[in-house]
């Protein structure tokens, strides 16, 4: 009994010790390609000028297009990428269900229709035009009518998760019948507005990276970290959700207060960053099931392994996005979809083969 104990102590803790030595490797990984989203581009910058221009002793050229152009582009992705993938893991945590995110159960499309509101209806729009898109003239107003219209298909999803008792298939439909309810609603202000809101709308939703200044990077860092200081405190109630909600209560858990505290922190990460550079597809759904598959679904290890992967995703788009046809710049939200799709696909049909 005891050679068989200290055996499974021993298998355990080698367990423990590859998710760790995994996710140090997965923070490697995202700091070194989100160098080489720095470096790669058009002014053909080597890694030595990119170092130099980080320090601050680089030549006047080099620090202009990687302090003031790349690099905010990619703290940009970096906390987008984050915050999305942490929404789609509590997600699918707190409503039980693989297929939920902030894109799939209509929450990035009320924030899209709010953020259009804003634009269309509360002259929060375009201030001025750039090579990769629109800088909004009242950001601010923007992400508070976006954080309101994706709370809207938060309550409803509250609602039938807690009140109907729908089945997970049932609630991804309704989500689907939400995100057609607001993207009509989005295409109604569209027809109603004047050329150059609906302009503003267009290039919005299009999604981009590169229209955030440092102080909308600074509003959406922080909503980020706090939302994922608040997930990582919760790890454990995570966890014990995943044995189901009668467990979690005898537990000692207050699934309640847990669910509607996650889906308004959700909810307002969402809206922020969608508000800010527009409907980002898939990144929340597949960063999550990427490293499930690899380290399991402990969310002590799964949330901040979802965070890094989510960054690399967008890092990687970002960059085909940017060097795909030089030198225009390709919408980030496409490159999501295009290249998430069939990987999320290939991750059903797996799955479905080993079931």
């Amino acid at each position: 009994m005891k050679t068989n104990s200290l055996q499974t102590q021993q298998s355990y803790e080698g367990y423990i010790r590859f998710k760790r030595l995994f996710f140090i490797g997965m923070v490697i990984l995202t700091v070194v390609i989100a160098l080489a989203a720095i470096t790669f581009g058009s002014s053909g910058l080597t890694l030595r000028q990119v170092a130099m221009a980080l320090l601050g002793q680089g030549e006047k050229q080099a620090n202009i297009i990687v302090l003031h152009l790349r690099l905010p582009r990619t703290v940009t992705a970096l906390v987008a990428g984050i915050g999305l993938a942490l929404v789609g893991c509590v997600m699918q945590s707190i409503l039980r269900n693989p297929l939920a995110s902030s894109s799939t159960l209509g929450v990035s499309q009320g924030a899209a229709f709010g953020a259009a509101f804003a634009i269309i209806v509360l002259d929060a729009g375009m201030q001025s035009q750039t090579l990769d898109g629109i800088a909004i003239a009242n950001p601010y107003m923007t992400s508070v009518c976006a954080f309101v219209g994706s709370m809207l298909s938060t309550l409803v999803i509250l609602g039938l998760s807690r009140f109907k008792r729908l089945s997970p298939q049932t609630m991804i439909l309704s989500g689907v019948a939400l995100s057609s309810l607001f993207s009509g609603g989005t295409t109604l202000l569209q027809y109603f507005a004047e050329d150059v809101k609906v302009a503003a709308v267009v290039f919005w939703t299009f999604g981009s990276l590169g229209s955030t200044s440092w102080r909308e990077i600074a509003i959406m860092a922080a909503v980020v970290g706090a939302a994922m200081v608040y997930f990582l405190a919760n790890r454990w109630n995570f966890n014990a959700l995943q044995s189901g909600e009668a467990t979690a209560k005898a537990l000692g858990v207050n699934t309640d207060r847990l669910l509607l505290a996650s889906m308004v922190i959700c909810s307002l990460t969402a809206s922020v960053i969608v508000s800010y550079i527009g409907i980002i597809n898939f990144i929340g759904l597949i960063a999550p099931h990427l490293m499930r598959r690899v380290i399991g679904s402990d969310y002590r290890y799964l949330l901040p392994a979802s965070a890094c992967m989510g960054a690399i995703l967008l890092l990687l788009s970002d960059t085909v996005a940017r060097l795909a046809v030089q030198p225009v710049v390709l919408p980030i939200g496409a490159i999501t979809s295009f290249l998430g799709a069939p990987l999320f696909l290939y991750l059903i049909f797996k799955g479905g083969k080993r079931r």
